[in-house]
């Protein structure tokens, strides 16, 4: 019975917080058990998740570590916990959420309820036509390099409760499994692609950044979505003084600021026309740039600092694109092709569409290429004859903007 665990935790949490990581899916962890594999046995395991947390015998296990491919070539390293692990973070993040989240700051909105990345690149565009400057933020290996101690300083600040206190301290000590099934102790850091880590992260920050600039610049606005920061200010010698104390905060709480991706960029527009080396930066997937704009009331063009999709997010897609392998797939039909790929076309539409979509031609016409090129190799008729499969596809979109995302946007071959 529950009254007799040392813990109060409800049976109602634990079943609440399986269906939550039932709906968000994800791969299996270090025990090659899937989410269809763990409801094959759904009673028993909650069952046991339940017991262990309640009797205080639960003990995280190893977390699985891929590497992600980055837009610059590198790798990045994915934790993924198990389902069973993934089902009692949530339960932490289900009773701790509720407490930290109407303290967080406005101009935080990573992994928040109600707020989206495409909301922090709205905020940052408006302000980049109000601040001539800005400092563009990258701390380096963020989650990989949160100090324990501190971490917990600042859970500690949110909580009392014993089992959270004690579980979030067991997930952050839990050891790495590589690919190769060697197991690594962690003494630092939390794993990016733990249900508990986003709010944790979100947590450290609060403090680490968002409060102490509030309190120490209060005229320099911000945006930041988890470890993606971007700072306004005034002046150039404003954004000195701001770069230098933010390093200067970050290194007494055992974080750094990248020394080469951590920059100060002049926000060059018509009314603006400082000469300054940078006038360019990127957040979120968007890059912010001196562009060509069109007065909506007098028709006039003029230059604004304005977001557009950026380069890696450009490179990023294409890569994608050339994997899928349209043009060799000469069995294929157009609808196949709108069912296997459309969904990631409206993704990328949707957001990356949202501020100055006149940009995504040049990326999605490698999507209408290979189209082409499939064309010219399905159909005798077409072999030979970039135009006139370029024509037959172009009436095709115009017939059936519906099969793909980019062809409603007008993108057409």
């Amino acid at each position: 019975m529950a009254e007799d665990k040392p813990f109060c935790i409800s049976k109602w949490a634990i079943l609440e917080a399986w269906r939550r990581v039932r709906a968000n899916k994800g791969a299996a962890g270090v025990d090659d058990v899937s989410v269809a594999d763990f409801e094959k046995k759904l009673k028993n395991n909650l069952y046991r998740i339940w017991n262990r947390m309640s009797s205080g015998s639960y003990v995280p296990p190893p977390v699985r570590r891929v590497m992600i491919p980055k837009p610059d070539g590198r790798e990045r390293p994915l934790g993924i916990p198990t389902v069973g692990d993934r089902v009692a973070q949530m339960v932490v993040k289900m009773h701790l959420e509720p407490t930290v989240e109407p303290l967080f700051h406005p101009d935080s909105y990573g992994y928040r309820p109600d707020k989206s990345a495409l909301d922090a690149v709205g905020t940052c565009r408006k302000r980049c036509w109000r601040y001539d400057w800005a400092v563009d933020l990258d701390i380096r290996g963020f989650f990989d390099n949160i100090d324990h101690s501190l971490m917990m300083h600042a859970v500690r600040k949110h909580t009392d409760c014993k089992w959270v206190l004690l579980y979030i301290e067991r997930w952050l000590k839990a050891p790495v499994e590589t690919e190769d099934g060697t197991q690594l102790p962690r003494e630092r850091g939390t794993p990016q692609g733990g249900v508990a880590s986003p709010l944790l992260a979100n947590i450290f920050l609060h403090h680490v950044f968002d409060m102490w600039m509030s309190r120490t610049f209060p005229g320099c606005p911000f945006e930041r979505y988890a470890d993606d920061v971007v700072i306004h200010c005034r002046s150039h010698e404003e954004a000195v003084q701001v770069k230098a104390a933010v390093e200067e905060r970050l290194r007494q709480c055992k974080l750094e600021a990248h020394p080469e991706k951590t920059r100060i960029v002049y926000c060059r527009d018509s009314n603006r026309m400082q000469d300054h080396p940078l006038n360019r930066f990127d957040f979120l997937g968007y890059g912010f740039q001196p562009r060509r704009a069109r007065n909506s009331r007098n028709g006039i063009y003029f230059v604004s600092f304005i977001p557009a999709i950026g380069r890696k997010a450009m490179k990023a897609i294409v890569r994608v694109v050339r994997g899928w392998g349209i043009h060799a797939a000469s069995e294929k039909e157009l609808d196949d092709f709108s069912r296997m790929f459309d969904k990631h076309i409206r993704g990328w539409v949707n957001y990356y569409g949202r501020y100055y979509p006149s940009a995504l031609h040049r990326t999605f016409d490698c999507i209408n290429r290979r189209l082409v090129r499939w064309a010219m190799k399905k159909y005798k008729r077409y072999r030979g004859h970039q135009r006139r499969a370029t024509q037959w596809l172009r009436r095709i979109a115009r017939e059936r903007p519906e099969l793909f995302a980019h062809w409603r946007l007008g993108i057409v071959p």
